[in-house]
This record gives C-alpha cells, structure tokens and sequence, in this order.
C-alpha cells in the first residue's frame, strides 16, 4: 500500500511539496499525504456521506453506514497498485480525504477516484483536495482523471463539475417490478429465453455493443471480441447459471439479446455502489439495422420481470451518458441515477 504521493511529494525537496491549504472558505485547511492513522477519521467521513447518499437513494446498501464497513472500501481503495492519498484538516480535525490509483492503459494515463475515495464535510474542501492531488498526478504525466459521485450529492457534483470534470457514465437502480407486469412487445416480435441454437447469432450480437461504443458520439474504447472468441465463450459458459440470456425474434429471425445475472459479477460496481440483493441488467444489444422496433426496450423489460422472479430486491444498470439509445431507453423504464462517473482529460 502507498498511502502518499509516490512520485510526486514524498520523493520531492521539500521546497517542491505544495504547502498548507488556506483559504477564505476554508480557514487553516491543511492538506498533507494520508496516514494510517487517518483511516477512522476517514471512515466516519464516508459512513457519513454514504448516510446522506442513502436519504437520497435508499435502495443502498446500509451496512455502509457503519465506520467498520466504509474504513474496509477506503482500506481497499489504499491498497490499489500505485494508490496516492491526501487528507484535509482543519483544527486539528480530518475534514476531508481523497484516493486516487490507475487501472490499466487502455483508459490513457489515468487515475480513478473510486466510489470510496473521496468524502468530505463540505464540497470546497473536496476542490482544495482534487487540487494538491491533481498536481501530483499531473506532474506523474496522469492525465486522464475519473471519479465515481453520489448522483443525489448536488452540491458534491457541482464541486467536481467546477473543477472542469464533465459526466461520462452512469450507474442505475429501480425496484422489480410488480407482480402484474409482463413483457408485452409489438406483435411482431417475440421475447424468449435463448438457446443453444442461438450461438451463433449472439456472438454475433457480442461485436455489436463494442461496435457501436467506439463510434461517434461515444468514442468509447472497449475490447472489441470477434465473432469466433464470442462464439467459444459462449459455447464454454453455456448452462452456467451465472447468467440469463433473451433474444427477440422479428419475422424468425434473432434480431437483439439482453443478460441478467447477479450485480455481484460486474466488476464495475464496488460494494459500496451495489445494493443488497440486486439484479443486473448487464448487456442488451440489437443488430442496427433493426432499431426501432422496440426490441431494446422489450428485452430490458424481459430482465427486469426476471430480476423479480429470481427474488431480487432490486434491479441495477449502467451505461454510457453518450449513448443515445440507452440514455432514452433505460431512464424510461424507471431506473434512476446512483453514481455519476465524472472525467476530465488535462491536455
């Protein structure tokens, strides 16, 4: 674990460490690397935030109200490869926290704020924090910067917004719904549980997904599988119970796939983001030359009664802000925005 500035404080002339934060807003603000024994400190900051975010959203998880809880996420975050961590005191007093560390290179010269890296008393001294941890990063020749935010948090979001971050991501909860809800799709298109026989069409539809990330006005840059490594995963994961697959049918043929499975599975979602027992609705795709049928909307809708079935209490999603189709689509099926993931590119 680092817990300070590897590259950028600790291993400066002390004339090039940046020095005590004071500000009109924040009077005797002191921002220094964390130590290990910030780590309560730290804890009973988020506990509180997460305590603020659940009167916000209380489909979260509480156990992260607990300082024991959030002391273990702000632990984790710590012992990420290359973590670099400043806290803020005032008085004596730790009044903010802040935790960055890199994920591999195909996001850029990066660094993630995760869910559990930062908290503070109040939005400024988040901004005093991002802008000595900024400085470090920067100087390290990390660029691309990424932070998860409680989506409820509006003067939290406002903070980072004026720090020059802009919304690329979104993390998504609603309840399952009723026991009277049922998949009704246009008549000329079926929903169904896929099958076996359906291989070939959903490795298919594996490319379509990636395809359309990286095209205008996403830009996105995930691993793009072909249609032969989608094939053998699929043959490979074939019965696992991991995972539910539809496929919608128009005129015979597979046209679009959805996949429901545990919101434990993506590794997108930490555990302070994940509600207690929630479904995931983790990848829907329709071949383009086939929108606008509805297709989309049906095979979210067929997760959704599925989360309900398998007794989950909740059903999660995510997608990209820039992605129009899924920005018009999930919202309107009742999710609502738990974590916002900002960036920002210093260039």
């Amino acid at each position: 674990m680092n817990i300070g500035p590897r590259t950028s404080l600790v291993n400066q002339p002390a004339d090039t460490i940046p020095a005590p934060m004071t500000t009109a807003t924040t009077p005797r603000l002191e921002i220094r690397p964390f130590e290990p024994s910030d780590l309560g400190a730290a804890a009973e900051l988020l506990a509180d935030r997460h305590r603020r975010h659940r009167l916000g959203e209380p489909a979260l998880d509480p156990a992260y109200e607990s300082t024991e809880a959030a002391g273990r996420e702000i632990s984790a975050a710590l012992q990420a490869e290359d973590a670099t961590a400043w806290v803020a005191v005032r008085d004596g007093t730790a009044v903010g926290y802040i935790v960055g560390s890199p994920r591999d290179a195909s996001w850029g010269p990066n660094i993630w704020i995760g869910a559990a890296g930062h908290a503070a008393v109040e939005p400024e001294v988040v901004r005093e924090l991002y802008a000595v941890a900024a400085g470090a990063w920067v100087d390290a020749g990390m660029t691309n910067h990424y932070v998860l935010v409680p989506a409820t948090d509006v003067p939290v979001v406002d903070a980072w917004f004026r720090l020059e971050f802009g919304q690329q991501h979104l993390h998504a909860v609603r309840e399952p719904p009723g026991r009277d809800f049922a998949v009704i799709p246009r008549s000329e298109l079926v929903i169904r549980l896929a099958e076996r026989e359906d291989i070939p069409e959903l490795a298919e539809l594996e490319t379509v997904l990636p395809r359309h990330s990286q095209a205008s006005p996403v830009f996105a840059r995930p691993p793009m599988p072909s249609v032969e490594e989608a094939r053998a995963e699929l043959e490979s994961d074939w019965g696992d119970p991991k995972w539910t697959i539809f496929v919608a049918e128009h005129e015979g043929r597979v046209i679009g796939s959805s996949v429901g499975c545990a919101l434990e599975i993506s590794s997108g979602h930490s555990p302070l983001m994940r509600p207690a027992r929630a479904g995931f609705l983790g990848f829907a795709a329709v071949f383009p030359d086939t929108r606008g049928l509805g297709a989309g909307r049906a095979l979210g809708e067929a997760v959704l009664a599925w989360t309900r079935d398998a007794g989950y209490e909740w059903a999660t999603t995510d997608w990209r802000s820039t992605n129009l189709e899924a920005a018009r689509t999930w919202p309107t099926l009742g999710f609502r925005p738990t974590f916002r993931r900002l960036h920002r590119l210093i260039g």
